[in-house]
C-alpha cells in the first residue's frame, strides 16, 4: 500500500500589524504562501526599502483595506517560481519593483505588470534603495521642475533619502544646491554629498544667508518633503514665478498655506504624486532606466544606505520617524 504523500504548506517570515498605531504594532510572524497564479512570479527578496509612507500606513494615517495588514511597497530578489502567461520574467532573474503593497517579507507573489529586471552591475541592496527614492528624485528633478545649468535648487532634509538623491541629480544637471538638514552628523555628509551650501535646519539667518547667495533673486525651486516645519519659511526664499514641491510631510502637513503670498509672487506650488507619472509599462520602463542609468554612471556616488534586519522593522520605523536615519533605508530578510 502507497504512503499517502502529504503536502506541508510553504511557510515564509513577514512583518504585519492587526491594528494601526505606534511601531511595537508591527509583529514578526510566519504566513503561509501559495504558488504564483497567470502573470505572477514568486520572489525571494534580497533588501525591502523602507519608506516614510509606510509609517502612514501603519501609524493609520493612511487607511489599510483589510488587518493582517502587511506594510511596505517596494524590494528586490531573484524570481524563484513563474505562474501561467509569463513570458518576460524567467527564474533566476533579478527583480525590483516599486509601489506594491505588501513588501515586508522574505518571500512574496506579485503580478509582473509593476516588475523590472535589475542590471548585473547594481546590486539588490542597491536597487531596493533606489526604486522608490530614486524614482521620486527623477520626478522632481525632470517631471515637476526640470532641473537645469545656472538654477539655484533648496532642498529641505538633503541628507535623506530622497533629498540626497535630489541634491546629487540637480548637481549632475548643471544646478547650484542649498540644503537643509536637522542635525551636524547630517550636516557633514550633506556636504560630502557635494552640496553647495547646508544650513541647520531654522538655523539663525538661514533666510538673508539664501538671499545673499542668489544675490536678493531668490532660489528657482525648493523640494520639500518636510512640511510643517520648512514650508512657511520657504515662500519668502523664492524667485518671482519660481516653484515649490511639497512632495512629502516627514513633520506633518503645513498649518497654514498663504495662498495670498504664493499669487503676490506668482509662486507655483505642486504636490506631485509618484503614481501619476508613472502610469503605465512605458512610464515604469522611462523611469527605471534613468534611475539606474543615474546610479551606474556615479549621479548618485556611492548611496548611503542604513540596514536593518526585518525582525527590526518596528526599530527602523522608530529610527526613521525621530529623523535618525541617514539616506537609504532597507530592511534584510
Amino acid at each position: 500500500m502507497l504512503d499517502k504523500i502529504i503536502e506541508i504548506p510553504y511557510k515564509t517570515s513577514s512583518i504585519n500589524i492587526s491594528r494601526q498605531g505606534d511601531p511595537s504594532v508591527l509583529t514578526y510572524s510566519q504566513e503561509v504562501l501559495g504558488e504564483p497564479g497567470p502573470g505572477e512570479v514568486k520572489i525571494r527578496q534580497a533588501a525591502i526599502g523602507l519608506n516614510f509612507v509606510d509609517t502612514y500606513f501603519r501609524s493609520g494615517m493612511f487607511p489599510v483595506k483589510a488587518f493582517p495588514y502587511v506594510p511596505g511597497i517596494e524590494a528586490a530578489g531573484v524570481i524563484e517560481a513563474t505562474g501561467p502567461w509569463v513570458t518576460d520574467f524567467k527564474v533566476g532573474d533579478r527583480v525590483a519593483y516599486h509601489f506594491i503593497p505588501g513588501a515586508y517579507a522574505e518571500v512574496r507573489i506579485v503580478g509582473t505588470h509593476q516588475l523590472v529586471h535589475v542590471p548585473d552591475n547594481v546590486s539588490l541592496e542597491e536597487a531596493a534603495a533606489v526604486m522608490v527614492k530614486g524614482f521620486t528624485a527623477r520626478m522632481l528633478v525632470k517631471e515637476t521642475y526640470k532641473v537645469k545649468p545656472g538654477d539655484v535648487v533648496l532642498v529641505h532634509a538633503a541628507a535623506g533619502g530622497v533629498g540626497s538623491l535630489v541634491s546629487k541629480w540637480a548637481k549632475a544637471l548643471g544646478a547650484t544646491v542649498i540644503g537643509t538638514v536637522g542635525s551636524e552628523g547630517k550636516k557633514q555628509i550633506a556636504v560630502g554629498n557635494g552640496i553647495d551650501y547646508v544650513f541647520l535646519t531654522h538655523c539663525e539667518g538661514f533666510a538673508k544667508s539664501v538671499l545673499d547667495i542668489t544675490k536678493g533673486r531668490g532660489v528657482d525651486v525648493v523640494y520639500d518633503g518636510v512640511g510643517k516645519d520648512t514650508f512657511a519659511e520657504s515662500i519668502g526664499l523664492i524667485k518671482q514665478g519660481g516653484k515649490i514641491v511639497l512632495y512629502g510631510s516627514s513633520s506633518g502637513q503645513p498649518e497654514h498655506i498663504d495662498h495670498a503670498a504664493l499669487r503676490a509672487k506668482s509662486i507655483n506650488m505642486l504636490t506631485p504624486v509618484l503614481n501619476a507619472y508613472i502610469s503605465d509599462y512605458d512610464s515604469l520602463h522611462l523611469f527605471a532606466r534613468d534611475t539606474f542609468a543615474a546610479l551606474q554612471s556615479g549621479i548618485f556616488d556611492a548611496l548611503n544606505i542604513t540596514r536593518y534586519s526585518l525582525s527590526e522593522a518596528a526599530k527602523a520605523h522608530k529610527d526613521i520617524e525621530s529623523r535618525e536615519t541617514i539616506g537609504s533605508v532597507i530592511l534584510i530578510p
